[in-house]
């Protein structure tokens, strides 16, 4: 799964949770979609490392920018919903 669609997933939940049309979202599920996240970025950074021209490597920057910040969103996705099983 590509990461624009990770991030769409992401932002596609927030936007329904705020609404509150989102249905509980499992820990197991975010754990999942964060482990892809981490695979993604550790390619990217391979890729990164054996890019050749500028373009491709300022290319590839940026994908894993938008790599981290996602990790950082399931991290706190994550953590919100350990502390919402906690107080239930």
């Amino acid at each position: 799964m590509g990461l624009k669609k990770l991030a769409k997933k992401v932002a596609d939940y927030t936007a329904r949770l705020e609404t509150g049309k989102a249905s509980k979202i499992k820990p197991d599920h975010v754990r999942e979609v964060l482990e892809k996240l981490r695979r993604k970025s550790a390619a990217l950074e391979t890729e990164i490392a054996r890019a050749h021209s500028a373009e491709k490597r300022a290319r590839l920057e940026r994908k894993l920018d938008v790599a981290r910040v996602q990790e950082e969103r399931a991290e706190w996705l994550l953590k919100d919903l350990g502390q919402q099983g906690d107080a239930s």
